[in-house]
């Protein structure tokens, strides 16, 4: 009897332990669990810091990044081009920081750039036809998703792959598709993880919120195969593309300077909920209710060109601030994932114009200052310890706002625009 009740002590004790040293790496949500909590915010990150694209972020750079994102209350990042070492090796760093701290939690949403034939050469442009660099990229994103399944959570095909404007690689949406149910025929075959969603990332109109042009049997089928609709929408490049809703005077008389900023904001953002309507209304047309989630939106704080000083004045910290408040603000309360884009400035992009408008969408700089709408984050200590190449986390402008407001410029009327 004594013998047995050693045995049964024996066993009660291993499964106790058992229980209480269960694998920290089993502990990981799905994209349904993820996508539209509040509680896991979502960034577009690219951790390009110099002007050379060629120049890769290492392995501790990319960790650098993750923990301040982290700190930011960011749990989920979007990034692509699989192509470039970026990508894998953003993995490989979450995945040895998730090594190092059990508690450390991100996730990626992975996206497969998409051509058509033709795309970045001197021939012209087959939209109808697709690049034969397409298989080797759907190829290694599923590999990725498989080598790390506990931290890739979304494979999206193609970045503004379909929208028309992108004239020198856009895609027919049967391209899309073609790769989608791609992927959707793994997860039946058990090839992928079951628990893993499909999606393409694109601009509002691509997902049938624009112009009939884009009202397509191949878009319809697209809608019904992925699992969710990953949709961009940028109202600051339509206050110089689309301009009405930013040069309206309705409702400035006689408002100060402040209170003109305040309204043209509002309605930036209400210009992003009506693009995003726009595609759950398309949506809803063809009998579909799934989620409807923002790959993109942002806005950046610095233009010398469409949006600058010369232009619509949208480009300024205080106002990205403003932008970046009301969008979190509505997609949270909403239970829509917001990948805001992004968290750092990235110097590659846009040519050689520094002021050009494409440099400057970040949340910090290139050296790691918080511009405005982080500060009170700074003043909180939520980035204390933390770095960016050597520097810590300090503010922009010094943390003056009095310098800060100097570059900030009021909103033009469409008389004003007419009358230069």
């Amino acid at each position: 009897m004594v013998c047995i009740k050693k045995i049964v002590w024996f066993f009660f004790i291993v499964t106790i332990f058992s229980c209480s040293e269960k694998p920290k790496e089993t502990m990981s949500k799905t994209a349904a669990e993820i996508l539209g909590n509040p509680n896991y915010l979502a960034m577009s990150y690219g951790g390009y810091r110099y002007q050379d694209h060629s120049i890769e972020p290492t392995l501790e750079e990319l960790k650098e990044d993750m923990k301040i994102l982290h700190a930011l209350g960011i749990r989920i990042v979007r990034t692509y081009k699989v192509h470039k070492p970026q990508a894998e090796n953003l993995l490989k760093a979450i995945s040895e920081l998730k090594q190092e701290d059990p508690s450390f939690e991100m996730y990626v949403m992975l996206g497969a750039w998409i051509d058509c034939k033709n795309a970045w050469t001197d021939q012209k442009p087959i939209h109808n036809l697709e690049s034969d660099d397409n298989k080797p990229q759907m190829e290694k994103a599923v590999a990725l998703a498989n080598q790390y399944p506990d931290i890739v959570k979304v494979i999206a095909v193609g970045n503004e792959a379909m929208v028309k404007w992108a004239a020198s690689y856009y895609v027919e949406p049967w391209i899309i598709l073609k790769w989608v149910n791609y992927l959707q025929d793994l997860k039946k075959k058990g090839k992928l993880s079951k628990d893993l969603w499909v999606t393409s990332s694109d601009n509002f109109a691509s997902w049938g919120g624009g112009g009939e042009e884009y009202h397509v049997e191949d878009l319809n089928k697209l809608i019904k195969a992925v699992d969710y609709l990953s949709v961009h929408t940028y109202p600051m490049h339509d206050t110089h593309y689309q301009p009405d809703f930013w040069l309206n005077p309705e409702g400035m008389e006689g408002k100060t300077d402040m209170e003109k900023i305040e309204i043209s904001m509002l309605r930036a953002k209400e210009y992003a909920k009506m693009q995003y309507e726009n595609v759950k209304r398309y949506m809803e047309s063809l009998g579909v209710s799934k989620p409807i989630h923002i790959g993109e939106t942002g806005w950046a704080s610095l233009s010398s060109g469409f949006y600058g000083p010369d232009g619509s004045k949208a480009c300024d910290e205080y106002k990205e601030a403003l932008y970046y408040n009301h969008m979190r603000d509505w997609t949270n309360q909403e239970g829509i994932s917001c990948f805001y884009f992004e968290g750092f400035d990235e110097p590659w992009k846009g040519g050689d114009n520094s002021g050009n408008s494409e440099k400057h969408f970040g949340l910090f700089t290139v050296d790691g200052k918080a511009k405005y709408a982080l500060w009170d984050m700074v003043d909180q200590g939520v980035f204390k310890g933390l770095t960016r190449n050597g520097n810590p986390i300090n503010k922009t402008y010094n943390g003056d706002k009095n310098a800060l407001m100097k570059d900030v410029l009021v909103p033009p009327t469409a008389k004003e625009v007419s009358i230069k």
